[in-house]
């Protein structure tokens, strides 16, 4: 299917493979820039299995930079706290509050929304705002080819589709990493995560509570949150593994392995994993940050080239921020040729080299990303009387200091 708006025209042609968040948010940044932009979806239709996401501010703020958020924002929640409890007595551990120290401190909120909403709102931006952007489902890629003026993706079905820049952003399994990179080996973690969602009214009194709230355990965790203006709990409860097969979203589990693997655990999860309808199996792999993200005119982005851990809740806002910079950095060096033409000098390949500019303003922040990510999945599965003593200490005591820790993360702003 072929979804297309063609009023803003371009000599300069962009190919994004993957119509995933990360994917759409860069067809709408590079849009915006005069980018003619061709999507390639290979599934049939653009869509996501029901999660939940968290939006830090750093990645709110070029969501409201590109005209998403206003679309967005009735169907998120924001919560009133981020918290800490522990996973079988429900104590609290700590709780700081986050609505309003949000906006005041980093200038945007933290949202809660379901994936298929951001989907949507991408979608929406997209497809309704003017721009020569054309979405092609059903359009899997399988190769791209390159000379000195342009790239070509090659799909499954023998078409062929050219332009200045191709945008590799299909995601963990990703073809064009695959082309560029190889393959590479992920490292299971030893951790699966069970994902469900379930209305709030089935809940009663079991409702997980209007934060986001993470329970802490020896050898498991989980992190509940609502979501859609509060109608909807979100739960991902993560247990530890000595071995497993195969990495998807979308491997389905039974009720009853999950009532199991937190078995004693506080009936606010108990009862979200009992009255959900779907349960979701995530195993969860890790990979060192990669050196290259480019090649000439090819450039990977989001999952593609740094897969994230969840325990930062950073996976989503990296690659918002990716397409942000990725379109700068096109933007700045094309008017830098432009200015160097004007002088009678010669200009550079622009497209190549904003391409290894942009890599090498992403690789640093997205890696500590990935080296926190990691650090916290240690830290949540800490056993012992006294494991969180220094987080209950920071939350009573110090919450400004958690604030602050927080502030190179959410308070960056990429442009």
């Amino acid at each position: 299917m072929e979804t297309r708006v063609e009023t803003v025209r371009s000599t300069k042609h962009a190919v994004v493979v993957g119509a995933g968040i990360g994917g759409l948010t860069t067809a709408l940044a590079l849009g915006r820039t005069g980018w003619r932009v061709t999507v390639l979806e290979q599934a049939a239709a653009v869509g996501e299995v029901g999660a939940g996401i968290q939006l830090s501010p750093n990645g709110v703020r070029v969501l409201s930079s590109l005209g998403v958020l206003d679309r967005l924002l009735p169907t998120t929640f924001r919560p009133e706290a981020v918290e800490m409890r522990l996973g079988r007595s429900g104590r609290h551990v700590f709780r700081i509050e986050l609505a309003e120290t949000a906006v005041r401190r980093w200038g945007a909120p933290y949202l809660h929304v379901h994936r298929a909403d951001l989907l949507d709102a991408l979608l929406a931006a997209t497809t309704g705002s003017g721009l020569d952007i054309t979405l092609r489902t059903g359009s899997a890629v399988r190769s791209y080819e390159q000379d000195r003026e342009q790239v070509t993706a090659v799909l499954d079905s023998g078409r062929r589709v050219s332009g200045s820049l191709l945008v590799g952003a299909d995601g963990i399994h990703s073809v064009i990493r695959g082309q560029m990179l190889g393959t590479g080996e992920p490292r299971f973690t030893g951790h699966v995560a069970w994902r469900v969602t379930v209305p709030i009214e089935r809940l009663g009194r079991d409702a997980p509570p209007p934060t986001a709230c993470l329970w802490v355990g020896e050898g498991r965790h989980a992190i509940t949150y609502r979501l859609r203006g509060g109608a909807l709990a979100n739960l991902v409860a993560v247990v530890e593994r000595d071995a497993w097969r195969g990495e998807s979203w979308t491997e389905r589990g039974t009720r009853e392995d999950a009532l199991a693997d937190f078995a004693g655990w506080h009936p606010m999860i108990t009862t979200v994993l009992r009255e959900a309808d779907a349960h979701y199996r995530w195993a969860l792999f890790d990979r060192e940050p990669l050196e290259n993200w480019t090649d000439g005119r090819v450039a990977l982005l989001g999952d593609a080239c740094h897969p994230m851990l969840p325990y930062l809740a950073q996976g989503a806002t990296m690659a918002i921020e990716d397409a942000q910079v990725l379109a700068d950095r096109l933007e700045a060096h094309r008017l830098e040729a432009q200015g160097l033409e004007a002088q009678g000098l010669e200009r550079p390949g622009d497209v190549p080299r904003a391409l290894r500019s942009y890599a090498a303003t992403r690789r640093p922040r997205t890696a500590r990303v990935q080296a926190g990510s990691r650090q916290n999945g240690q830290r949540f599965h800490q056993g012992g009387r006294f494991a969180h003593l220094p987080l209950w200490f920071l939350g009573k005591l110090a919450p400004r200091v958690y604030h602050r820790r927080l502030d190179w993360l959410y308070g960056h702003r990429v442009s």
